[in-house]
This record gives structure tokens, C-alpha cells and sequence, in this order.
């Protein structure tokens, strides 16, 4: 699953641009319709993708480690 993860967290980045940024549920939401289980899938699979930065109120951060939402974007 977590090929399939990453090739999701990509696609979806790609397809905002590098201005514009996701939520990791719309990376679940895309791969599952019972998506709640899949977000610590996304954000440890985002974690290991140098392309992609997790911010949270504006500031990167590791998409593991916060508490509460968080948006990815192309770096």
C-alpha cells in the first residue's frame, strides 16, 4: 500500500502545483472509502518523500510528528 500511498501524495501534488498544497485526507480519501485508517499511512509516506514538505500553520514541519492538521505541497 505504501507504493501506492506515495504515488497518490504525487499525483494530487502535482496536479495544485507548488503554490497550492493538500490535506493527507485527500490522499486517504482518494485511496479508500473507510479513509480514516490510511492517515498514518500518509503521513509516515510523505515523510519519506524528499519532494514533498508538511507545513503546519505555515511552518514545515515532520508530517509524524504533530498533532492535528497538517497540509503537503511539492518542496
Amino acid at each position: 500500500m505504501s507504493d501506492r500511498i506515495r504515488h497518490a501524495i504525487l499525483d494530487l501534488a502535482l496536479a495544485r502545483g507548488r503554490k497550492r498544497s493538500l490535506c493527507p485526507s485527500e490522499v486517504a480519501r482518494a485511496l479508500a472509502p473507510d479513509w480514516r485508517p490510511l492517515m498514518v499511512e500518509v503521513r509516515a509516506a510523505a515523510a519519506g518523500m524528499p519532494e514533498i514538505i508538511a507545513t503546519q500553520a505555515g511552518v514545515e514541519v515532520y508530517p509524524r510528528t504533530p498533532r492535528g492538521p497538517i497540509r503537503l505541497r511539492l518542496r
